[in-house]
């Protein structure tokens, strides 16, 4: 048969992998929405206290375009993701 370390590597660990880049994937929102929380509390320079400023100021070209920013980041690592999958599992490859 198959050694053990190639059976955990091939069949095993590609089939654990999916829930796990799942969840990579869906905490990237969770991740900007915490940065945000803190960047304001603690008073540090970032995107999260950038785009509360702007809120404050009512700069909407600003909260447009960090909005914007944060909506691409977030789209691409989704799509990262589903291209991770079709790596991991061939069964859920696009083909034609």
């Amino acid at each position: 048969g198959l050694k053990p370390s190639r059976v955990i590597g091939l069949h095993a660990l590609r089939n654990a992998m999916i829930p796990v880049i799942t969840v990579i994937g869906l905490q990237v929102g969770v991740l900007f929405a915490g940065a945000i929380l803190t960047e304001t509390i603690f008073s540090w320079p970032g995107i999260g206290k950038w785009m509360v400023d702007s809120i404050f100021r009512r700069d909407y070209t600003s909260v447009q375009g960090g909005l914007l920013l944060i909506a691409v980041i977030i789209m691409v690592v989704n799509l990262i993701v589903d291209l991770l999958y079709g790596l991991i599992n061939p069964r859920i490859r696009h083909t034609e």
